[in-house]
């Protein structure tokens, strides 16, 4: 079954955080196996050809999360 997996970038929408190793957390538009994109929280490598554990999100999620994090006082 791990054979089945894939991904593929669709949009790079911006780099949240740069870590010391390299690798960036990201927001990306990504494909998980041929399924439709989802938006994506996670670290990556610099070549994109290794990932960290991550979140992904519906439009509607992804909007749910910003209402949350517009509450916040920060």
């Amino acid at each position: 079954m791990a054979d089945d997996f894939s991904f593929s970038i669709e949009q790079n929408l911006g780099v949240i955080s740069e870590g010391r190793n390299g690798w960036n957390l990201e927001l990306n538009l990504v494909s998980w196996s041929g399924h439709p994109a989802k938006y994506d929280i996670r670290s990556w490598a610099p070549d994109h050809e290794k990932m960290g554990k991550g979140s992904t999100f519906t439009a509607d999620e992804l909007k749910a999360l910003k209402d949350l994090l517009n509450k916040l006082d920060i």
